[in-house]
């Protein structure tokens, strides 16, 4: 079956010719991901076409599809850059990265003299570093660049926004290629006494897995979870139980070795057994996992907030919006008909926000504020922001990288705050670390900074 997205080809490649910018519109299944870069460089694109991923499970994975389906070796035409891996070469014209990736990139080298174009996927998870990369991408094209290509795709987005932004620009749509999920609501469980739950979130997860599993005609289980805790707790439960012989059961989250996270999502094997996955949100976008026919999701994630208090961000555990829950549903409706069991009830969904808060709206914007004083903006509050942050966050940012050395009095980034700002740390930890080195403790400082940036 031909991919949705493969019908827009035409109008795509016309689009980006005429106005440089493009906002698709394609939901799970349409084939975006792994078609539009391919389209590019098919349809003349000069340069290198950089494909932004909110993850490098996704970079990596995907990398290795598209090479599959060109029938290219694997860093060659198409290879992939996250954070302590390098798979491209001098002959790849297709590269897979992080937002973090090309955040760093623009920084060493503003204008992209090797690019052709810019492909930002997933774009309604709005990260900081990805918004802040389309913001600078806009910029170069306007200014310098107008050569450069730049398009924008998501499963689901609010377009009004956006297209302001991007003008000019075309929106394109296209259909899901997907099959029926059925939705099942359990309900939220018994409610809290004197302060805590009565039931777990992993009993009610390895319940609703056996009764899963217990059907016929049952493929994969992919389970969605808030953290690397709760996963652990729910794969013991279900490892210790003897309806689950028979199974795999694999965890999956970013911290995960990648040999780990390859066997999680690997195609199904001949004669191969059955796989429980248990997963946090970095299943919930990007990937096809062959052969998951069940959803059971917790409808929560772990949040990162920032905290006044403690001056840092925090995870916190909280429901998930209408929009995640529906992309974590239709991982059962990717290669055959599914189901999704949501441990909440249809009323409480219906109460859930429609789409998650911006990231740039609710963390610590330190680390941002220095990445963008390094490279040449003054100020602040005249960047070019999708969603401005408040005042306050900006303000309590730049008091920050001051008391750090990192800007003098005027607001200027200093010589030390260059340094730091080489660094993929938050810039309190890049200050220990270079402290530390005064010291002769770089070592045990490092150990404290992984730990306390450590997920749970």
């Amino acid at each position: 079956m031909e991919l949705p997205v493969i019908a827009l080809r035409d109008s795509l490649l016309q689009s980006i010719k005429e106005s440089g910018r493009l906002l698709l519109r394609a939901p799970t299944g349409s084939g975006k991901s792994t078609c539009v870069p391919s389209m590019l460089l098919d349809g003349g694109v000069d340069g290198l076409i950089v494909v932004v991923q909110p993850r490098r499970i996704a970079a990596r994975m995907l990398s290795r599809h598209v090479a599959s389906l060109r029938g290219v070796r694997h860093g060659a035409e198409v290879g992939h850059v996250v954070r302590f891996e390098n798979c491209m070469s001098a002959s790849t014209r297709i590269v897979y990265v992080t937002d973090g990736v090309l955040q760093r990139w623009l920084q060493e080298n503003p204008d992209l003299p090797d690019v052709g174009a810019v492909v930002f996927d997933e774009f309604h998870e709005r990260r900081i570093a990805s918004d802040v990369a389309l913001a600078k991408c806009l910029d170069l094209q306007e200014a310098k660049r107008p050569d450069l290509k730049l398009v924008v795709m998501s499963a689901t987005l609010e377009v009004a926004g956006l297209k302001e932004y991007l003008e000019p620009c075309d929106i394109l749509e296209t259909e899901g290629r997907s099959y029926p999920v059925k939705m099942i609501y359990r309900g939220a469980g018994p409610p809290p006494r004197n302060g805590r739950q009565q039931v777990q979130i992993w009993d009610r997860v390895a319940e609703a897995v056996r009764e899963d599993i217990s059907r016929e005609d049952v493929g994969h289980v992919l389970v969605f979870l808030p953290g690397v805790y709760e996963i652990r707790r729910s794969i013991e439960l279900i490892e210790r139980a003897s309806w689950a012989r028979g199974w795999d059961v694999c965890p999956l989250y970013s911290g995960l070795s990648p040999k780990l996270q390859d066997a999680a999502v690997a195609p199904p094997r001949e004669g191969g057994k059955p796989r429980i996955i248990v997963s946090t949100n970095v299943a919930e976008t990007s990937l096809t996992i062959e052969g998951v026919r069940t959803v059971i999701d917790s409808g929560l994630a772990r949040v990162a907030h920032y905290d006044p208090v403690r001056g840092i961000d925090t995870l916190m555990i909280e429901k998930i919006s209408r929009a995640s829950a529906d992309q974590r549903a239709g991982r059962a409706g990717r290669t055959a008909p599914g189901r999704c069991v949501r441990l909440w009830s249809e009323a409480d969904h219906g109460r859930r926000a429609a789409f998650d808060l911006p990231e740039i709206l609710r963390v610590d914007l330190a680390e941002v504020a220095l990445s963008l004083k390094a490279s040449g903006v003054e100020e602040l509050q005249t960047f070019r922001w999708l969603d401005p942050p408040g005042e306050s966050g900006l303000a309590t940012a730049e008091r920050l990288l001051r008391q750090l050395g990192a800007t003098d009095d005027l607001g200027l980034v200093t010589e030390t705050g260059k340094t730091m700002a080489r660094l993929p740390l938050h810039p309190r930890y890049v200050r220990l670390l270079l402290a530390a080195q005064q010291h002769g403790c770089v070592a045990e400082a490092g150990f404290i900074a992984a730990a306390v940036q450590g997920e749970g």
